[in-house]
């Protein structure tokens, strides 16, 4: 630590110096001021390194928010201000040049970790105490009794000094002599509290405390004890651990009850801060996702003929508005969200909680719910319509809402929340700024889409994928010049599932790089595989399709090249399938690949040419050999005689092809007229059911021409 003016020990002493004034006056020490600060100045320094070490440490916010409790700062006011001042000054004063955004979220971890330690410590020390008062009321209780036997003066000497509230009174309730303490529990002075014992009542009062009491002045029990709250004369309330103790006389009748009381009023609202802290949102205030699905889950346990409804709300475009003006302004956004939230939902049995980040949920029950979650999630929308203000700036909010509703009983509470997020997504996919109703059916495809999605890296290490090959026909003299590879889901469940159930999982997901890698592998050993069994002068071209996603990895050219090289197979053996959307406005840098593809030999392939916005223009700068007509074009064929529109179409598009160079592929040839159609148009090759359905790679070349009209 340097000792220059102003230096890291300066600042640590200023720290100290005004957390000691913050909180000595809440304190129960008997140091002086000065004393007091300097033993805060080690817990200090405690949080100073532990704010800037390098692993943040728990323990040491722990340790420091147990000292404070050795300290005598038990009041719960005591950890408050400490907070405040950690909060206001840690970083200030002990930060030196760290990363501001980092130094803030250890100090909020820090001030966590010190609450905990607090909390535990204190705790502890009231089992402590509560302990050596347990104790102390079983002497004071044998020393009354014995007093009340034998001398008043030493029946006075202990009433009035006892540290704990004692009172006496008969056994038809009419209080006899309290003590010093009590009264001051009270808050009385010198007068005497006289009155019933009955007139004690407190609305939180246990449905056993009187029961109790009348057992024990009829003499059936010596003592009982519980939890008691009190009113005092000035409306506020006293909470006791209450022991009532039935004292006998010498003979051994009942004669008299005597009251020992504790005060846990401090104790019990640290308590119930605690409790709230850990059951509501710290940024809103509205109760958090633990305190939200007690109440959920109660409402589902309700009984028969309980109904619940939920509304689950994600704001839309939430992202852009902590990315474009930040965190903080993100924060006062979810905090007027919330008290707008808030405001509706006031009915009995409606509620408002945030799950987390601008997720919100608003829970309804009674008989009528299906009326009422409609008329909630109205609420909701309007509520958002206002336009909200920060910093100067009117934000429009939006919001997507998935409603559940139904009877109690039949779903879990995880159950009910992941249809209202599923159903939520549905309104965001929808457009958003709207709310939907729970499908049972769209909730089950949702659930089969998300176990195939996390299934999928386990899959491709077990081997449960497989590729089936449809052949690529010249229409001029029916020959086969190769085939499309396509790959196949063997799934355990669900059985074989085609492209179009996982391929856009496996894009979300990222896995459809190494899926796609293990595709092509397996397609050019084939292509070799056909080439030494069939004698070819050269291999069977093989079609591969890549994804966009795959477009943009940067080892796409790389693990080409290295699966060309070990399998043997010249590039020319190979096409590469690329969709005609995904090279719609393509930049120099997404068709670089492509391009050091075509020059090393690898054909590239434009796929469902004429399904998009086709600028034929565009093609002269995409490195493309090949155009795949999309199966519309051939469906027109089918009937007889074929749309003329629809021939000129697709003679226009191969007479450009062909003079570019490229050559034209038509899928989904399924007669034998298309194929002939398609041939006398000048078409080159064609795939489709009426030559082959997919299918094992033993099956390409015993393959015969069946006309699927006869």
């Amino acid at each position: 630590m340097s000792a220059e003016p102003d230096g890291p020990e300066d600042r640590l002493r200023r720290f100290a110096t005004i957390w000691s004034r913050a909180v000595f006056p809440v304190t129960s020490t008997s140091s002086t001021r000065p004393e007091f600060e300097r033993e805060l100045l080690p817990l200090a320094r405690t949080l100073s390194e532990a704010l800037v070490a390098r692993a943040f440490d728990a323990e040491a916010g722990r340790a420091v928010g147990a000292a404070l409790v050795t300290a005598h700062c038990t009041d719960p006011e005591a950890l408050c201000r400490t907070l405040d001042c950690v909060d206001a000054y840690l970083v200030l004063y002990c930060g030196q040049d760290g990363d501001r955004e980092t130094l803030r979220t250890r100090c909020a971890r820090l001030q966590h970790a010190m609450a905990a330690g607090f909390a535990q410590a204190l705790r502890e020390r009231t089992l402590a105490e509560q302990e050596a008062i347990a104790q102390a009321a079983l002497r004071a209780q044998g020393v009354v009794a014995q007093a009340l036997h034998a001398t008043e003066a030493r029946f006075r000497a202990v009433f009035e000094g006892a540290a704990i509230g004692i009172g006496i009174a008969d056994l038809e309730g009419n209080i006899l002599q309290v003590n010093g303490a009590l009264r001051r529990m009270f808050g009385l002075t010198a007068q005497t509290m006289g009155g019933n014992v009955m007139e004690w009542t407190h609305p939180d009062d246990a449905p056993q405390t009187w029961r109790l009491y009348e057992e024990l002045v009829r003499g059936e029990r010596e003592h009982y004890h519980l939890e008691k709250a009190f009113y005092r004369p000035d409306g506020t309330v006293l909470w006791t651990n209450l022991t009532v103790s039935l004292l006998r006389d010498a003979d051994g009748n009942p004669q008299y009850q005597l009251a020992l009381m504790e005060d846990t009023t401090e104790r019990r609202l640290l308590n119930l801060r605690l409790r709230y802290e850990a059951t509501h949102d710290a940024l809103t205030g509205l109760p958090n996702r633990t305190f939200f699905f007690e109440r959920l889950e109660k409402a589902l346990s309700a009984g028969e003929g309980r109904r619940f409804g939920l509304c689950y709300l994600d704001l839309d475009g939430f992202k852009t508005v902590n990315d474009s003006l930040g965190h903080a302004a993100g924060d006062r956004l979810l905090v007027e969200v919330a008290d707008r939230l808030q405001s509706c939902a006031t009915a009995p049995g409606e509620m408002v909680a945030r799950l987390g980040g601008d997720e919100f949920v608003a829970l309804t029950t009674g008989p009528d719910t299906p009326r009422t979650v409609d008329e909630l999630a109205g609420r909701i929308m309007n509520a958002l319509l206002a336009p909200i203000s920060i910093d100067g700036r009117e934000l429009t909010v939006r919001g997507s809402i998935g409603i559940v509703e139904g009877p109690a009983g039949e779903r879990s509470a995880a159950e009910v929340l992941r249809s209202a997020d599923i159903t939520m997504y549905r309104a965001k996919a929808a457009g958003g700024n709207r709310f939907e109703l729970a499908d049972p059916e769209a909730d089950a495809r949702a659930i089969t889409r998300h176990g195939l999605t996390t299934a999928l890296p386990a899959a491709l290490e077990r081997g449960e994928f497989f590729i089936e090959y449809q052949p690529l026909v010249h229409l001029g003299d029916g020959s086969v010049r190769g085939a499309e590879a396509l790959v196949r889901w063997l799934h355990p469940q669900h059985g074989v599932l085609s492209p179009d159930r996982f391929i856009p999982l496996a894009e979300h997901t990222g896995l459809i790089v190494p899926l796609g890698r293990w595709v092509l592998e397996q397609s050019v050993r084939q292509a070799r595989a056909w080439r030494e069994r069939h004698g070819c002068e050269g291999p069977l071209r093989i079609n591969v399709n890549l994804s966009p996603c795959q477009l943009t990895h940067p080892g796409l050219v790389q693990d080409t090249v290295d699966i060309l090289e070990r399998s043997g197979v010249t590039p020319d053996a190979l096409c590469l399938e690329v969709t005609e959307s995904a090279l719609i406005g393509a930049d120099d840098d997404l068709l670089k690949p492509l391009r050091r593809l075509a020059e090393m030999g690898v054909d590239i392939a434009l796929d469902d040419f004429g399904t998009g916005y086709s600028n034929l223009a565009n093609l002269r700068r995409l490195p493309v050999s090949v155009l795949k007509l999309d199966r519309s074009f051939t469906q027109s064929m089918q009937q007889f005689p074929a749309d003329p529109v629809d021939l000129k179409i697709v003679e226009g598009i191969v007479s450009l092809a062909h003079s570019l160079d490229l050559a034209v592929t038509v899928e989904g040839v399924e007669t034998g007229a298309q194929a002939e159609q398609l041939r006398v148009l000048g078409c080159d090759t064609a795939q489709g059911w009426y030559y082959a359905r997919p299918g094992p790679p033993d099956r390409l070349h015993e393959l015969a021409l069946v006309d699927a009209t006869r």
